[in-house]
């Protein structure tokens, strides 16, 4: 990674300060990490900071792992945001309620440094091409757009030329089309009117 390449964000939500501080001399190096020891408290955090990534412990008080990751999956800012739970419960009944919830992975404890790494790693590329894809899907969205603005049946006069918009005044053809679109205009004559106006000179 560059030096002028920002580092991802990821947020570690866990009672545990020992886990806390093993995940970042793990994943330090190569992200930015911020933490919460309280479910509320990684809500709050995922609101304001927005992390890449959010990892995720099952097992604390009063909120656990599962109602965070839910409550995170209700709220628009965050639902898009990926969790990996963090869990040494590796039974098929608890990881079926992690995806459930909404994570999309977990890592079991103790951490694997590889492991680990290479889960954050791959769940991070994959939110990056999402984002990518949403950023291009609303710029396509933008440009239809524009486009139907020039679509339909466009009242014109006639004899000017002129095009009634939609508050029902006439405007010169080029003024209309630039206003509603990135085209712009030259003048010149077309041959036939070329003829027209040095015959009559």
């Amino acid at each position: 990674m560059s030096e002028t390449e920002m580092k991802p964000t990821l947020l570690v939500v866990d009672d545990t300060p020992a886990n806390i501080n093993l995940v970042a001399e793990i994943l330090g190096p190569d992200y930015e990490i911020l933490f919460a020891v309280r479910g509320e408290e990684g809500l709050e955090t995922a609101q304001v900071e927005r992390p890449d990534l959010i990892l995720m412990d099952v097992m604390m008080p009063v909120m656990d792992g599962f109602e965070t990751c839910r409550r995170l999956k209700l709220e628009p800012r965050t639902r898009d945001i990926p969790v990996i739970f963090l869990t040494a419960l590796m039974d098929l009944e608890v990881l079926v309620k992690a995806f459930r919830a909404g994570g999309v992975d977990y890592v079991g404890k103790p951490f694997q440094p590889e492991e680990l790494l290479a889960r954050v790693q791959t769940h991070i590329a994959l939110k990056r091409a999402l984002d990518q894809e949403r950023a291009l899907r609303r710029q396509l969205e933008e440009a239809l757009a524009r486009v139907k603005q020039l679509s339909g049946l466009l009242p014109i006069c006639a004899r000017c030329k002129k095009i009634r918009d939609e508050q029902g005044q006439w405007n010169p053809l080029e003024v209309y089309i630039t206003e509603r679109s990135e085209a712009g205009f030259t003048h010149g004559l077309c041959p036939e009117c070329a003829r027209d106006y040095f015959a009559s000179e």
